[in-house]
């Protein structure tokens, strides 16, 4: 079929027929079976969690600390200084703990498959497994699209748990907030909807980072020069595509009243 050309200007197709082709062995390997092996799933699950824990720690800790910090600022000038659980409890679960998370994740799970990918691109393994009859996505995208939809959400309770723990640091050690009462706060002022959106947003910035690593490097040049390319590119439209759908959800979430 013919697509007329001033689509092809307006919309890239190599990305959009790279989606179309995952989401198609998505919907193959749930009817007929996943052809990866077990044991790249299990070592992409790893990238994706266990080994992403020390920085996701240190960086939500560290935002949960900053965001009580600029809180008490204006904050305690009113006298008011107790709502700053407040405000550290919905920035972190509805923005901070997802957007930091996979910007985090971005720059060190995405990047390290977009660098894999375009090495074995360059070292032609991608064209001797599809000699062998093994396509690419399913075999090398696909478990790394899995394994960051499912342990980004996993990801996303965590760095909520600590960036509430920076908040609280901050909050009762520096602020001179009593403790339960700071626990209080926080308690009342999370909602089920604030933590849903949230959980909704990491997994779509999963999708988003195992996509973007996976396409720049499967389609890097098949030299040195195109291994970090591919990484530097997978990082930046990685970030960008976070931001702008956290743009979009923000305007849906104000939309729906959430």
């Amino acid at each position: 079929m013919r697509v007329h050309p001033l689509l092809t200007a307006v919309i890239p197709m190599r990305p959009v027929a790279f989606l179309g082709h995952v989401l198609l062995a998505a919907a193959a390997g749930l009817s007929r079976g996943w052809r990866f092996r077990t044991k790249d799933l299990g070592r992409a699950t790893a990238d994706a969690s266990a080994r992403a824990l020390p920085i996701v720690t240190i960086v939500n800790v560290l935002v949960g600390a900053i965001l009580a910090f600029v809180g008490a600022v204006q904050l305690v000038k009113f006298g008011a200084g107790i709502f700053v659980a407040d405000l550290v409890g919905i920035a972190v679960a509805r923005e901070m703990a997802a957007v930091i998370t996979a910007v985090v994740m971005a720059g060190r799970t995405g990047a390290a498959f977009a660098a894999e990918l375009a090495t074995m691109q360059a070292n032609e393994e991608i064209d001797a497994l599809e000699v062998l009859g093994l396509h690419a996505v399913d075999f090398l995208v696909l478990p790394r699209m899995i394994a960051l939809i499912l342990m980004m959400p996993l990801l996303y309770v965590y760095a909520c748990t600590t960036g509430l723990l920076g908040g609280f640091l901050v909050g009762a050690g520096m602020l001179d907030l009593a403790p339960a009462a700071y626990f209080e706060r926080t308690v009342r002022a999370l909602d089920w909807e604030h933590l849903a959106l949230g959980f909704s947003k990491s997994i779509t910035f999963g999708a988003l980072v195992g996509l973007t690593g996976c396409y720049y490097g499967l389609h890097a040049a098949r030299h040195a020069a195109g291994v970090g390319a591919a990484t530097t590119q997978s990082v930046v439209v990685a970030i960008v595509g976070i931001i702008a759908v956290d743009a979009v959800f923000a305007v849906c979430a104000n939309a729906l009243g959430v």
